[in-house]
């Protein structure tokens, strides 16, 4: 790992973007759930008193729940939310908001998701049926395709449409090393660590589709998140739906949800929901059993934003550190597909940063319109 004395750990005063999650984004978010949902005078005073201590207020216990003490709860009791790490208080906003509608306690509002709405809404979205219907054109070689939808998420149709001549999506990569993901890829196990759910899942669920009808991998895990956070992050419930609305539609997507339902059911295609893909805290801190499933994959893939935020450390690194330096902690090959809406950023050359700057000033970091496909296929902890 690089010095990380040289990078600070992003607060949420560390700049507009940030400030601005904490003191906007998280504000609307908890109005919108308020609004989904016919919620009792409890869920109601509950989301009230979040709304306060979000802007105004300062970090509380979370009664019940022993793991986030260890998470870094006692350190942060009586901060401002602004004043710790960035990564902790968007966590521990999202665990707040599942407090405040009753997601944990007995009762009728147990285990129900209050995204829920907003994620189905997106899957059944016209541009869904546009995007899966895109698949029937992909031809006989669709891993450039296939790769591209999953790397930029709710913009699948970009990749899905991309014809190997087309450079839209390839200019808008501020770094591109498929060649050396797909080196990896050699009949061996995935591991795949989800981000969102919806038009985001269903790419992903594709392309772990398309290897394992290829042979390009034998089997496959997936990683999604236990109890639902972060708005739209993948839970088992949202891979049912996803699953459902594949196996329903005419054509290759209809193809591509019986492949995952049967390698699901053989055992080539797994599921996880490990209580640390929850956590408040970088990758790097992740506990033995964890560490040991990725240091057995042939390739361990993060998709999204706040995974690249987690595996590299959500620090305001130079741009140019080596994306291999970052990442030299993990146990095995690993891999991010990773559309840009954070300013953490690595890997990237000097001559791409000033082109960037030059044109975007800071906003290509932040603004969802570059991504990036970034490997270390042999980082220092698995040789």
């Amino acid at each position: 790992m690089p010095d990380s004395a040289a990078a600070p750990v992003i607060l949420g005063t560390t700049g507009p973007f940030p400030h601005g999650v904490l003191a906007e984004r998280h504000p609307a978010i908890i109005r919108r759930v308020r609004d989904a949902f016919p919620y009792g005078p409890a869920q109601h005073r509950a989301l009230d008193a979040l709304l306060h201590d979000c802007t105004e207020g300062t970090i509380g216990p979370l009664p019940g729940d022993d793991r986030w003490r260890g998470w870094g709860l006692d350190r942060h009791l009586g901060q401002s939310w602004f004043d710790v790490p960035w990564l902790w208080s968007e966590s521990y906003f999202y665990r707040r908001l599942l407090d405040a509608v009753g997601y944990f306690d007995p009762g009728p509002w147990q285990g129900i998701d209050p995204f829920r709405p907003f994620k189905l809404a997106e899957l059944d979205a016209k541009e869904t049926d546009e995007e899966l219907a895109a698949l029937d054109a992909l031809g006989e070689d669709p891993d450039r395709a296939l790769l591209h939808g999953s790397l930029w998420g709710n913009r699948a149709d970009l990749g899905f449409r991309l014809s190997a001549e087309s450079g839209e999506a390839v200019s808008a990569l501020v770094a591109d090393d498929s060649a050396g993901l797909w080196r990896l890829l050699r009949g061996g196990t995935l591991c795949l660590v989800a981000d969102n759910a919806g038009r985001e899942l269903v790419p992903d669920l594709l392309l772990i589709a398309h290897l394992l009808d290829t042979g390009r991998v034998a089997d496959a895990v997936l990683h999604l998140k236990p109890y639902p956070s972060y708005v739209s992050d993948a839970t088992t419930a949202d891979l049912l739906d996803a699953l459902r609305r594949l196996t329903a539609a005419p054509g290759a997507a209809a193809a591509y949800g019986r492949t995952l339902w049967s390698a699901l059911s053989d055992g080539r295609l797994a599921v996880r929901a490990h209580p640390f893909s929850c956590a408040p805290l970088p990758y790097a801190e992740a506990p033995g059993d964890l560490r040991a499933e990725w240091g057995a994959a042939d390739l361990t893939l993060f998709k999204g934003d706040l995974n690249y935020r987690r595996l590299v450390g959500d620090r305001l690194w130079p741009p140019t550190t080596p994306f291999a330096e970052v990442t030299d902690w993990f146990p095995g090959p690993v891999a991010a597909l990773r559309t840009l809406k954070s300013d953490v950023i690595t890997g990237l050359s000097p001559d791409t940063v000033a082109a960037l700057d030059a044109a975007e000033g800071q906003r290509w970091r932040t603004a969802g319109t570059h991504a990036l496909i970034q490997v270390n296929p042999s980082p220092a902890a698995s040789a």
